[in-house]
C-alpha cells in the first residue's frame, strides 16, 4: 500500500510525533496552519470514517481532551478546532483527524458558499423527507 500515513506509522517517513499508543499516533502536521496543527491517526489503515473501527472513535476523542489540555500548558492556546475530511477534501485517503489550535490574532477564516446556498427550509425537508 502506497498510503503516506502508513509509511510515516512505520516509521518509514519521519514524523514529529507528540504522542503514541497500540492504536494511534499523533504528530505535528508538515503544512500547519496554525502553530502546534497535528494530526491523529489511526495505526490501522482505515480509509474514511465509514470503515473505522467505532469503538476507535472514542479514543481518539479521549487523546483530543489529553492534547488540548497540553497545548493550552505549551502553547497558550486560546482553541482548538477539529475537522475529520471524508471523500472530497480529504487529500490523504487513511482516516486522520486534525487538530489545529486556535489563537485569538490568527487568520484563519471560516469561507462559506452563500452564492450556491438554497434556504435553510428546503434543505430541512430534503434532509427530512
Amino acid at each position: 500500500m502506497d498510503c503516506l500515513f502508513c509509511k510515516i506509522i512505520k516509521g518509514e517517513i519521519p514524523s514529529k510525533t507528540i504522542y503514541e499508543d497500540e492504536e494511534v499516533k499523533v504528530f505535528l502536521d508538515i503544512n500547519p496552519t496554525t502553530n502546534g496543527d497535528m494530526l491523529i491517526v489511526p495505526k490501522k489503515h482505515y480509509e474514511n470514517i465509514l470503515d473505522i473501527d467505532k469503538k476507535l472513535i472514542p479514543h481518539i476523542h479521549e487523546i483530543v481532551l489529553k492534547l488540548y489540555d497540553l497545548l493550552k500548558e505549551k502553547l497558550a492556546i486560546d482553541g482548538l478546532t477539529l475537522v475529520q475530511n471524508n471523500g472530497h477534501g480529504q487529500e490523504v485517503k487513511h482516516y486522520h483527524l486534525h487538530v489545529t489550535p486556535r489563537y485569538t490574532n490568527d487568520k484563519i477564516v471560516q469561507n462559506s458558499n452563500k452564492d450556491i446556498l438554497v434556504s435553510l427550509e428546503d434543505v430541512y425537508e430534503q434532509i427530512k423527507s
